[in-house]
Formats: structure tokens, C-alpha cells, sequence
């Protein structure tokens, strides 16, 4: 455990500089336990710290581990150029803590998108190394057939890659729409090999993130939520697939 003046608290969880959160401080707008504390120098115990601010409830997390169901046309950009960036559907505080998505969704591609401000487990949930695997749905412009599931089971041939990339699994769902699991993360992957296949990807939905599955998290499009350990346990490249 570590006991952290409050001022550096609130700091810590995105409420602005020192002197501001000094500020709210001073002005009552900061209590514990139903009771508000005036004094900037008093200090706490982080471990399990329940405050509020403004009358909001919030829990110190020395780091937040987020899923978003990310909706269509939001970017996966701390710097957007055509479209909002996704950390506009978070809280002030989470961008002033510098919460970044891991990876990236294109624009309109739609679905489970995590967010951390942990350096270490951005970097480690990004790195090709690892090998999670990926769950998407696409669906496709023309109908789909069985040559077509064969061809993405077998590898294609991408522009400016060394080697054919293949689907772990892919199966049909219907006539138009096709379930593939991915594990390489290329720029556009699931949209070039349908491209390369012969089909044409019109709209693509990331449904699950090793074992983590979106529609367990009970998520609108445009909300998120926290992720707890258990849940953090499922990203891992053993967590399978299904």
C-alpha cells in the first residue's frame, strides 16, 4: 500500500495539475467516505480509495484497462483528421491520464476495442509476438462460397507482404457474412485478404479479443467499461478463440 498526499491523488487520476486539484480541495469539492476534505496536505491510503469529486463516485486505479463496443466513424487516434477520435466517448479524466486505444479499428469498423493508460500492457497487447487471436465478422459484397472460405483458410497473397496470410478459422454464417479469426494484426488484414480472395469487405465487426467476447460485456455501441483481472486473464494467446 502507499498513502499519496490528495492533491497528487487526484492528479494521478486525470483531474487536472496539482494547483487545480488543489483548488478543488480548497472550494469542498472533494470527499471520503461522505466527508468532505478541506485540508490539501492530508494524505490516504490508495489501495481501495473511494472518493468523490463534484459529487461523482470514483476508485483510485493506479492504471484503468478499458473495453469500448467502438460504433462507426470514430477514429482510433489521439489526433482524428475526418472523424472524432474514440476518446471523445470517455471521460475528461481518463484522456488527461493519457489512456490510449491498444491497436486500432478503421474508421468504420465497428466492435471490442481495448483502452489503457498502461505503457507496458498497450505495448504487450500490440506486439505481433504474442499471436491473441482476433474474432471478426465480415460481411461481404458478393455471397459467399466455400472456394472462398478455402482460399482464406489457405493463405492469400498481400501487397508489400513476404509470405500468404491465412485465417486460424473462418466459417460462414450466412449468404453475405462470414465469422474469421485472425492472429497477425496487418494494416486492414481482414478487408485486403477479402479483397485478395476475390469478395469485397462492406462493413466489419471486431466481436472478441482472445477469450474476451463483447457481447458478454453487455455493451452499447459508444460505452465501455472497466476490465477486472479475470476478464484481463482472457487476453492472452491460450484463452482460445470460441
Amino acid at each position: 500500500m502507499s498513502k499519496l498526499p490528495l492533491p497528487r491523488i487526484l492528479q494521478s487520476q486525470g483531474f487536472g495539475t496539482r494547483k487545480w486539484c488543489q483548488e478543488l480541495i480548497a472550494d469542498g469539492e472533494v470527499a471520503i467516505g461522505g466527508e468532505t476534505v478541506a485540508d490539501h496536505r492530508a494524505a490516504f491510503e490508495t489501495d481501495g480509495l473511494e472518493f468523490t469529486v463534484y459529487g461523482e463516485p470514483w476508485r483510485y486505479r493506479e492504471h484503468i484497462y478499458i473495453a469500448l463496443n467502438k460504433p462507426a466513424d470514430y477514429e482510433c487516434s489521439r489526433k482524428p483528421s475526418h472523424h472524432p477520435g474514440v476518446l471523445t466517448l470517455l471521460p475528461e479524466q481518463f484522456r488527461l491520464r493519457d489512456v490510449q486505444p491498444v491497436g486500432r479499428l478503421d474508421h468504420d469498423t465497428t466492435g471490442l476495442l481495448l483502452m489503457s493508460d498502461d505503457g507496458a500492457f498497450i505495448h504487450a497487447q500490440s506486439s505481433p509476438k504474442r499471436h491473441v487471436p482476433k474474432l471478426y465478422v465480415a460481411t461481404t459484397h458478393d455471397p459467399v462460397t466455400p472456394e472462398l472460405i478455402a482460399q482464406l483458410l489457405a493463405g492469400v497473397k498481400l501487397h508489400d507482404e513476404p509470405a500468404p496470410l491465412a485465417a486460424v478459422t473462418c466459417r460462414m454464417i450466412d449468404t453475405h457474412r462470414i465469422e474469421i479469426v485472425l492472429e497477425q494484426g496487418k494494416y486492414h488484414q481482414v478487408k485486403r485478404m477479402l479483397a485478395a480472395a476475390g469478395n469485397h469487405c462492406t462493413a466489419l465487426r471486431r466481436t472478441q479479443i482472445g477469450g474476451l467476447k463483447l457481447d458478454l460485456l453487455d455493451l452499447a455501441e459508444g460505452e465501455w467499461c472497466y476490465l477486472d483481472e479475470a476478464q484481463l486473464a482472457l487476453l492472452t494467446p491460450d484463452s482460445g478463440s470460441n
